[in-house]
């Protein structure tokens, strides 16, 4: 019987709610206007520039100069997120190809689906 309890005694076991961890790795998506998804993107494009505007029905506009780095023409995708004033997503746009010859830069414009859209994330990836 003396046994059974220093078994029971010995163990630990993990009761209750915890807490995220590790909230700010990765949280530069929720923090900047505009995000590169992966080191082929990170390495290929830049942002020469930023423009939002809001149109007279109140959705906002948001255009990107986005930059090609490399000596080789290349292919990336583009979307963008929508978000309220405290971040949360109210439109999203689907990914859209983007050709960029060597060394170039072409403008991206995304506009809002309705207007409760404050702040935004333009979001380039490696083409799939």
């Amino acid at each position: 019987m003396a046994s059974g309890l220093s078994l029971l005694v010995g163990c630990k076991t993990d009761h209750g709610a915890y807490g995220p961890r590790d909230t700010m790795v990765n949280d530069l998506e929720n923090t900047s206007n505009f995000v590169l998804f992966d080191k082929a993107a990170q390495h290929s494009v830049t942002c020469d520039g930023l423009q939002q505007t809001r149109l007279p029905d109140n959705r906002l506009r948001v255009a990107a100069n986005v930059r090609n780095r490399e000596n080789r023409r290349i292919q990336v995708q583009v979307d963008c997120v929508f978000k309220d004033a405290q971040g949360f997503t109210v439109d999203e746009t689907p990914f859209q190809n983007l050709f960029l010859d060597e060394n170039a830069q072409q403008g991206v414009q995304f506009v809002s689906a309705n207007d409760k859209a404050v702040r935004y994330t333009i979001r380039v990836r490696q083409a799939r």
